[in-house]
């Protein structure tokens, strides 16, 4: 598949420049610098939805991730793949003006502008494609998988981030949906400061506002948690084995 940029509507084109507008707005002071630098070095704006020929062509040169087209939302071991070759899958599709507030399933809006600045990060993409390298040494074991998606989950899609002692947002899941960002930042009882054991014990669920947020002090900090990681893993693996 391939982005076919030519077929983009009007109406996409009122969805992306309407939900970019109002998701800057909305994170302009809650969102992790680095993701403000990031959507700058991608060149993402309101008035033109992102062109992954030229996302491509930026990350190849800053990380070496590229973009890698999806009809919907790949299974897991498959998303593990390609993120193990540095190939982030997404959806070319928009959401409808009708849909603006409520999507089932994650459209080109949440896996572009949510994921894809920070895959200009060095820290950030290390700790990404780390976690697709455990999942890539556990393939076949549907429990692993699991667990590290409970990983994935907690950070890459929903992981808050201490800035200068101020809490920020860095997680997709928050950066795309405005319900999200603001409810994160008023729920300081379900702040969690990161935890690899507490995460692996930590279910998650996906048709809801989350009820739990882990908090970051760096990328260089999840990145350095990957030996943990796999060894908690494999210790949670061994006794289910037992």
């Amino acid at each position: 598949m391939e982005q076919i940029y030519e077929n983009y509507t009007d109406e996409d084109r009122k969805v992306w420049r309407t939900l970019f507008d109002r998701q800057m707005g909305n994170l302009e002071k809650v969102v992790s610098q680095s993701y403000l630098e990031a959507i700058e070095i991608v060149d993402f704006r309101s008035d033109k939805i992102p062109d992954f020929s030229e996302i491509d062509e930026i990350l190849g040169k800053t990380t070496g991730w590229g973009m890698y087209v999806v009809p919907r939302i790949s299974e897991q071991k498959k998303f593990f793949k390609l993120l193990s070759k540095k190939r982030f899958t997404a959806t070319t599709w928009l959401r409808k003006m009708s849909q603006l507030d409520y999507l089932e399933e994650p459209d080109m809006f949440h896996d572009v502008f949510g994921h894809v600045p920070l895959l200009s990060n060095k820290a950030y993409t290390g700790f990404f494609q780390g976690i697709s390298n455990i999942a890539m040494r556990h393939i076949d074991e549907p429990r692993a998988i699991e667990l590290l998606g409970r990983i994935y989950w907690f950070t890459i899609e929903f992981g808050l981030i201490r800035e200068n002692d101020k809490l920020k947002i860095y997680g997709a899941g928050v950066i795309s949906s405005s319900g999200e960002t603001e409810y994160c930042q008023k729920s300081k009882t379900n702040w969690i400061d990161f935890d690899v054991k507490k995460i692996l014990a930590t279910p998650f669920y996906t048709d809801k506002i989350q009820d739990k947020y882990f908090v970051i002090e760096s990328f260089d900090q999840l990145y350095n948690s990957l030996p943990l990681i796999e060894t908690e893993l494999e210790a949670l693996l061994f006794s289910m084995r037992a």
